[in-house]
Parts: C-alpha cells; sequence; structure tokens
C-alpha cells in the first residue's frame, strides 16, 4: 500500500497536522480516515486523481474535525475561547461580558449587541469544525470594535488564516441545507465511516442587534 505524507491544508500553525495519504488497490470507491497518533491518516482508492486526493483529504480532515468537536463547549469555555482569539488576532481589545449558545437563531450563525458587550452564537453551530466556530466567534468579537461590515471590519478578520475556508464551509452548509440530496456520478468515491475517530457566508445583514450579524 503506498504512503506518502501531505500538508494538512491549515495555515494556522496552531493547527497543523501531520496527514498520511495511503493508497489501496483494494479499494475502488470509499475514503476514510482515522487518527494515529499525532497524524491523520487518509486511506484512498490507488486510481484517484491528485485533484480528487486533495479534495477527498480536506473533506476526511473537516469530517474529522467535525465529529471530534460534537462535545460542546460549554458557555464558560466559549467565554475562554474568545479570550484566546482576541488576544490572538485583535491584540485584546475585543472584552466581551459574556458569549453564550443560544438556540432562537436559525437564520444567522451569530450576533452581538456591542452596547452590552454581549455575544451569541448559535447552536446549530455545535459539532461543526472547531476553525468554523472560531471564525464565527472571532466575527462577532471584531463587531465589539467595529459595528459595520465595512473596510475597517474585515481588516481586522485579515489576521486569522482561515477566514475564507470557514466561510466556504458554512455556505456550503446553507446550500446543502436549500439543495436536494442527489446521488452522485457513478464511480464516484463516497465517504466511508470515520475509522478509529473517538472538530460568511457566516455573514448575513439580517436586522438584528446592533451590528451585522454573522
Amino acid at each position: 500500500m503506498p504512503r506518502r505524507r501531505v500538508p494538512a491544508g491549515s495555515e494556522d500553525d496552531s493547527a497543523a497536522q501531520a496527514v498520511e495519504v495511503r493508497r489501496s488497490a483494494r479499494r475502488s470507491r470509499t475514503v476514510s480516515a482515522y487518527r494515529e497518533g499525532d497524524r491523520t491518516v487518509v486511506l484512498i482508492p490507488a486510481k484517484m486523481s491528485a485533484a480528487e486526493e486533495k479534495r477527498w483529504v480536506a473533506q476526511m480532515l473537516d469530517r474529522l474535525a467535525a465529529q471530534e468537536s460534537r462535545q460542546v463547549l460549554g458557555d464558560d469555555a466559549l467565554v475562554a475561547r474568545a479570550a484566546d482569539l482576541s488576544t490572538r488576532y485583535l491584540a485584546g481589545r475585543a472584552v466581551p461580558v459574556s458569549v453564550r449558545w443560544v438556540t432562537n437563531q436559525n437564520t444567522r450563525w451569530g450576533s452581538c449587541t456591542p452596547m452590552e458587550g454581549t455575544i451569541r452564537l448559535s447552536h446549530r453551530l455545535q459539532g461543526m469544525p472547531e476553525y468554523v466556530v472560531d471564525y464565527v466567534l472571532l466575527h462577532e468579537l471584531a463587531h465589539l470594535l467595529v459595528a459595520d461590515h465595512g473596510p475597517r471590519f474585515w481588516a481586522l478578520l485579515e489576521a486569522y488564516p482561515r477566514t475564507e475556508r470557514a466561510r466556504g464551509y458554512l455556505e456550503g452548509v446553507v446550500a446543502a441545507a436549500r439543495l436536494p440530496h442527489l446521488p452522485g456520478p457513478r464511480g464516484e468515491a463516497r465517504p466511508d465511516s470515520l475509522e478509529g475517530c473517538g472538530s460568511c457566508g457566516s455573514c448575513g445583514d439580517a436586522p438584528g442587534d446592533q451590528s451585522g450579524d454573522a
């Protein structure tokens, strides 16, 4: 079984991880992934193209991350996470009074009230990859500093290396919810179970609090 290591595709050094791709002639359509020590192993069919390999590695890493993040952070942990993100990407300038999960936000991923320093995240984010939750949380932290979605706001998010990837993920979630689930082309690879695993489109200008909501 040919093996090779590939970059994990993360621009964030803190989230970097080793990925080993193993090709198998015994696999014709299935793809699977699991953690093995400090690396992630992705099993793919031997005949898969380089482009397909890249796409499936990214997809399986997201699936593993989502499954691992199903242990939901409590509100206290969210506050701590917000403090860490503010320190790393906003020079510690965004200091929320409270950060909590809510179940009444079904058309937006997050919202904040700058005058009160409060941030709310939709429960629909629970179980999504950690970098996606971090993006939405950082998005709302930035609103504590800049209420609108102008150039100054987006400049604050430039420091976060996974902004575009997280936005693309959320846009895909929205699109998937609107479209019928059709079978893929005959012979297209499909994901196996995630063996051995134990985590703007976000930006919407719907009316709400005193800021653009994620």
